[in-house]
């Protein structure tokens, strides 16, 4: 367990979306928090701390904001601020981060250099290439066939792979991806891979750089549409545990996956420190890693957050400190389920300023927790600020009771130029 003597902290939280706002939740029932800031923060997130106008990748102003504070510990949300070196900012400055080094940060900031590292360790992934011309990704393409995957191999802020069922639109995929640019400089190059077949599962482990602390799963629902159609978004919803991911399999992950990618960043003179996000796939031969992330999964964090029984400030010092060894984690037995509330044309083209009435009755719903993603306040009204905005998440004695209460909680919402996926935790229910 952590040491009892530690003094009581004063925490920034950076980013603004519903993960943050799930950070800020549990943060906030810490006994070891004196105070509380989030760097921007939303509507929601007002309600458990102070709100500071500090974009999540001023760097500079964040840390000279963290300095003057005398803060305790920074927890980076995104990935974006950790790709572009807040931890290392941070340290610099003498101060304490949650978060990777932006050189362990390449995990999620280059899905090639991930490939890499997986295959350095004997990590079991998905055979790949990586391409930087059209014409040979497209050839490639044609020699492999369909379905096959394409990824921009950087930052897209997770919406960046086509999983093509057939080769005509893989090629599509390069078009937008490499020639228009459609992700910007992070469709410079793209890694094709084989398509792998189960039920993807994302995974989360805590990490010092030499322990890795097993937390829980989720399963994520990254298709806008019912049935899991249409194109890809940040995430439409999840649940937690997935009854897929029983405890052996998740010893499974640890043994063939977790530890053997912290052993090779730290053979690498990178130690990843921070929250390690496997994304897996369950397959009949095993779990494959599909992708690393090195941050808390969104919509994911939600559903965790609400099943967390341990202190979260305490886990993530513990991170930070390198003394993972001696921690455990507590968490609810109970099945979480978080169901994102979107704006209507999410994620094309959508308005923005639109009020959100009803709040109020959805969290008086037996086990609902409201977290907000896009919001603002605005003469005195919720309005909607983001392509997702609203993630309303509870806790139930099953998986269908929690379901049950988080759909309650969305039709006591007057919100209506706002959609939500209705089959959240399909593949289980």
């Amino acid at each position: 367990m952590f040491r009892s003597g530690v003094r009581r902290m004063k925490v920034l939280v950076v980013g603004g979306g519903g993960r943050e706002h799930a950070l800020c939740w549990a943060l906030s029932g810490s006994p070891l928090l004196t105070k509380l800031w989030c760097a921007p923060g939303n509507a929601g997130i007002f309600d458990v701390a102070e709100c500071v106008p500090i974009g999540p990748e001023d760097i500079p102003a964040l840390v000279a904001f963290a300095r003057e504070k005398a803060i305790d510990l920074v927890v980076a949300g995104p990935e974006a601020p950790l790709t572009l070196g807040l931890a290392d900012a941070c340290a610099a400055a003498g101060l304490r981060c949650f978060g990777p080094s932006a050189a362990a940060a390449r995990l999620e900031g280059s899905k090639s250099f991930t490939k890499e590292v997986a295959d350095a360790a004997g990590v079991p992934t998905a055979a790949w290439a990586r391409f930087e011309d059209p014409a040979a990704a497209r050839a490639y393409i044609r020699a492999q066939g369909a379905p096959i995957v394409v990824k921009a191999d950087g930052l897209a802020a997770g919406k960046g792979v086509v999983v093509a069922q057939s080769v005509a639109e893989a090629e599509a995929a390069i078009a937008d991806i490499m020639e228009d640019r459609v992700h910007g400089a992070a469709g410079a190059s793209v890694v094709i891979e084989e398509c792998l077949v189960g039920q993807e599962v994302s995974f989360f482990a805590l990490c010092d750089g030499g322990t890795a602390l097993p937390m829980a799963a989720a399963q994520d629902h990254k298709r806008v549409g019912e049935g899991d159609t249409g194109p890809n978004t940040g995430g439409m919803g999840a649940y937690s545990p997935p009854p897929v991911f029983d405890d052996a399999m998740r010893d499974r992950v640890m043994a063939e996956i977790i530890r053997p990618t912290l052993a090779e960043m730290a053979k690498r003179g990178t130690p990843f420190r921070g929250v390690l996000f496997a994304g897996l796939m369950v397959t009949d031969a095993g779990p494959r890693l599909i992708e690393f992330n090195v941050r808390f999964g969104d919509p994911e964090c939600q559903a965790l957050m609400l099943r967390l029984r341990s202190d979260l400030l305490a886990a993530l010092l513990a991170a930070c400190d390198g003394e993972l060894h001696d921690f455990d984690l507590r968490w609810d037995p109970r099945p979480s389920l978080v169901v994102v509330m979107a704006a209507r044309g999410y994620p094309g083209t959508y308005a923005k300023g639109t009020a959100i009435r009803g709040l109020d009755a959805a969290a008086a719903v037996p086990g609902v927790q409201v977290f907000h993603a896009g919001t603002a306040r605005r003469e005195g009204e919720v309005v909607a600020t983001g392509g997702r905005v609203l993630g309303i998440a509870a806790t139930g004695g099953t998986l269908q009771a929690a379901r049950d209460a988080a759909y309650a909680a969305v039709d006591a919402i007057d919100w209506p130029e706002g959609f939500c996926r209705r089959d959240i935790a399909h593949r289980a229910l």
